[in-house]
């Protein structure tokens, strides 16, 4: 792949600084076409160390209109990183649509530099890469258009390059002591970056490889690269399906997980107050184990419109310290979120170790809510199964407890609430005209709800579903569960 990088191309002085005018306001016309666009884009330069990637982010720095981009300098990970699945910090640099990130380190940096050192296994390594692939599969999807530019140069005059640097008593400090380090490892480096560009250089997110021998021709090509990949994605985007935004309509199977939950279950009022705070001693106990082991936990709370979701909810955190929890109540998309891929309003709110984050209706929005109201296209929940398969995998390989949990009542007692609702005034509030729509639809909401089940319910990720005609039996019911599940995956 390198190969065709070491040819000697450069550019003379004078077609330089002609070829510069032209390019510079092409880049900065497509730079306004992304900013009408409906796409974001981000910018890799990765790269051999030495290549001169700090310089060309700089050069393009100059070129184009600053004020649309965001730069990241990625290095050492932060504790509130560290604390978090690998892919948080990067989730969190996605910017919005109409704007670019210049990432100066990736994704591909930790698995690269660890499978060079040999600090991971290869299975590992190659784990890394098909993560990376769906990730990048799943941005370009959601319209993030990624331009990713290998900088390289060969060892010979990459060493030379650097003796050079560092005889020079103005440049010196250019060199480190880790770039010397990256040199003795540079034919491992070169053939560890090979097979992940190879592994990973997909029609979606393809890789460029740039020579960087010569800094004119380098800062040329990634230009020239950099507006062909703009004006491809800008216009690829352009042709794709809207969101029907009118409902669509599902019918339950006739026998489904809905038709054999026995709601008639209860617990009398006298026995509920003498199990809760056993259970709830139990849970806190649970938690205080969970931190020992340095875990994390993650409750997802589903089910229709006064189900009794947040009563439950606070009935888990009547057990927990204030400082160890979050809730996260999910209501429509803000512009800031619905301008950027589904997930990322999810990832930001991941727990650190130790701590949990309790959601309030989630990421299955997309397969529920949003899919019977037409909010996304067909394409788009579905391909979210895998999505959030492939999320949740993350997130439990990084050591974070998922357990989910959909409240079932009947569309009786459905009625009964929401009337109670009505005629209560400290509970009026709870009422909107959206609960009266989303009942119409209950029994669409029933058909998405199994097809959620049978596509998201994982070994690593199981989905509970409660039946929660009585409230104070789906409590009890979700606590133990809880205790129950956190004891397995603590052993």
């Amino acid at each position: 792949m390198f190969e065709t990088a070491e040819v000697g191309n450069s550019i003379s002085k004078e077609k330089y600084k002609k070829d510069v005018t032209a390019l510079r306001e092409e880049l900065l016309e497509t730079q306004k076409q992304l900013a009408l666009s409906k796409c974001s884009t981000i910018i890799i330069i990765g790269g051999v160390e030495g290549a001169g990637k700090t310089e060309t982010v700089n050069q393009l720095l100059e070129w184009i209109d600053a004020r649309g981009v965001e730069t990241h300098a990625l290095d050492k990970p932060s504790d509130e990183e560290i604390e978090r699945p690998y892919m948080w910090k990067f989730w969190r640099l996605i910017p919005p649509k109409g704007r670019m990130a210049i990432l100066l380190g990736s994704w591909y940096t930790q698995p690269i530099v660890q499978k060079t050192f040999k600090e991971i296994k290869e299975s590992d390594f190659q784990e890394h890469l098909e993560e990376i692939v769906s990730f990048e599969s799943m941005l370009a999807k959601e319209g993030v258009i990624l331009i990713k530019l290998w900088l390289h140069i060969k060892k010979d005059l990459l060493i030379k390059r650097m003796k050079k640097l560092e005889n020079d008593p103005l440049q010196n400090w250019r060199i480190s002591k880790n770039d010397w380090k990256f040199v003795k490892k540079y034919d491992k480096f070169r053939e560890v970056s090979e097979t992940a560009l190879g592994k990973t250089n997909t029609k979606e997110a393809p890789w460029f490889v740039v020579e960087a021998e010569d800094f004119r021709y380098r800062n040329i090509t990634v230009a020239k690269t950099i507006i062909g990949r703009l004006k491809d994605g800008i216009e690829e985007k352009k042709n794709e399906s809207a969101p029907p935004l009118k409902p669509r309509k599902f019918e339950p199977p006739l026998n489904n997980i809905f038709t054999t939950l026995d709601y008639s279950k209860k617990i009398e009022e006298k026995e509920y107050e003498k199990k809760l705070p056993i259970l709830q001693k139990k849970l806190y106990q649970s938690v205080q184990k969970m931190q020992k082991k340095d875990k994390s936990l993650i409750l997802v709370f589903e089910g229709p419109d006064a189900a009794g979701k947040g009563g439950t909810i606070r009935r888990i955190t009547g057990a927990l310290n204030a400082k160890d929890y979050r809730v996260i109540s999910v209501a429509a998309p803000t512009d800031e979120e619905k301008a950027r891929p589904y997930l990322w309003r999810f990832w930001r709110h991941l727990p650190r170790k130790d701590k949990i984050t309790i959601y309030d209706r989630s990421w299955y929005g997309r397969v529920l809510v949003e899919k019977i109201e037409g909010f996304c296209t067909d394409d788009e929940w579905k391909r979210a199964y895998s999505e959030i398969a492939q999320f949740e995998k993350e997130l439990f390989d990084f050591g974070i407890i998922i357990l989910k949990f959909y409240l079932s009542i009947t569309p009786s007692e459905q009625l009964k609430r929401f009337k109670e609702r009505q005629t209560t005034p400290y509970k009026q509030y709870k009422i909107t005209e959206e609960d009266w729509r989303n009942r119409a639809r209950f029994r669409s909401y029933e058909a998405c709800a199994v097809e959620m089940f049978e596509k998201t319910s994982l070994p690593f990720a199981p989905w509970f579903v409660i039946p929660a005609n009585d409230k104070n039996f789906a409590r009890i019911e979700v606590l133990k569960t809880i205790i129950k599940e956190m004891k397995k995956n603590l052993k």
